[in-house]
């Protein structure tokens, strides 16, 4: 009940639960957590708190109706972009030498890290649905994007879809396979940016819709000329490659559906293959050198390293390489199609085939196809 709320979600809607008693004034809720459809994923959270409360008679009929309702309570969807990664030493050094003594980075028992100051970058995006029950600031006088619902899922669909997290996930599994501990020393290796340069241009960018609030191209630009280079912003191929298998989905997943959908042919692509077979030979923990590294967390790495298991560098057999991919690539659930239905996966796997071929593989993989 409201009086032992201990969650976020269940603070939130105790809150909420206080106005409701206070008089039931209208409030939009507006999240800016970096997932998509973050204002629907808020609703149904606090939705599920306030109904398990009315179900065991904490709270009133009225007061479910009142968060129920948009007109009253309204959850408005955004897309925000701006990259902030764990603090970096490096910035705590420069504070303290302006004389900030008291910011220090702080590493938690679970390895999260926290710090005084946050390490960010001047290019940012908001692009906020315009559904404000009881009024609002006067976003349009600053760099905020108002929007309607549809415009700003367009918007996130853009960005996580095609023009600048599918190119993120690419640097960061081949970050990891190189050696390398800042994607900004990525963007000095011209294979690497070409690489991104071929995935965002060639293949992300003919299928994914405009937002018409954005210029698709002219993002991807900033991106890659701009943010991305930024060496003040020490961001780390590690943190971007936690989590990829709940990221190839959205990331290179969809793209994929939306060439099907869309009658194009699906076997011309090249670097979206390539990426997922780099990312095949990420989950053998062992570098284009034959280093053993650790790879980042995710909730399928154990299952997915077994499905490899036996697979090491200078591996030649085809058909071994098939009998141990096929569980991943055939998949649906992690790409949201079946590789093999649609005639990709035939591709990954000789890609990963050539970057099993010895120390260097990996390098002269992505230089002989960009």
């Amino acid at each position: 009940g409201p009086k032992h709320a201990i969650s976020t979600m269940g603070m939130v809607t105790k809150l909420l639960l206080a106005r409701f008693l206070a008089g039931a004034a209208p409030i939009a809720m507006v999240s800016t957590d970096n997932f998509s459809q973050n204002g629907r994923r808020f609703r149904e959270s606090v939705l599920i708190v306030a109904k398990g409360w009315f179900e065991h008679g904490y709270v009133s009929q009225a007061f479910l109706d009142y968060v129920s309702n948009e007109s009253r309570v309204s959850f408005p969807w955004s897309m925000i972009d701006r990259i902030t990664p764990n603090p970096a030493q490096a910035t705590e050094d420069s504070l303290e030498k302006q004389g900030f003594s008291d910011l220090g980075i702080i590493t938690a028992k679970n390895g999260s890290h926290f710090s005084g100051f946050s390490n960010t970058e001047e290019v940012h995006y908001l692009v906020l649905e315009d559904n404000f029950p009881n009024g609002r600031p006067a976003f349009e006088k600053t760099d905020v994007i108002l929007a309607d619902r549809q415009t700003v899922e367009k918007a996130d669909t853009m960005k996580v879809t095609a023009c600048l997290n599918p190119l993120h996930t690419c640097l960061a599994v081949f970050g990891c396979l190189l050696g390398y501990e800042h994607i900004y020393q990525e963007m000095e290796n011209p294979d690497l940016v070409s690489l991104i340069r071929h995935l965002g241009y060639d293949e992300d960018l003919p299928v994914v819709i405009s937002p018409g609030v954005i210029d698709r191209k002219k993002f991807i630009d900033e991106l890659i000329d701009v943010r991305l280079p930024n060496q003040n912003l020490p961001d780390t191929p590690q943190r971007i490659a936690a989590d990829t298998s709940q990221k190839v989905p959205i990331r290179y997943g969809h793209t994929i559906r939306t060439y099907i959908k869309m009658g194009k042919d699906v076997s011309r692509l090249v670097f979206i293959p390539l990426t997922i077979a780099g990312w095949l030979r990420y989950l053998l923990g062992v570098d284009d050198k034959g280093n053993v590294f650790t790879p980042s967390s995710d909730p399928l790495l154990d299952t997915l390293q077994e499905y490899l298991s036996g697979i090491s560098i200078g591996e030649n057999d085809s058909g071994k390489i098939h009998i141990k991919v096929k569980p991943i690539l055939s998949n649906s659930k992690l790409f949201g199609v079946n590789l093999y239905d649609c005639g990709l996966a035939k591709k990954v796997e000789e890609y990963f085939l050539c970057m099993l071929s010895g120390p260097g593989a990996v390098v002269a993989t992505i230089h002989h196809f960009i």
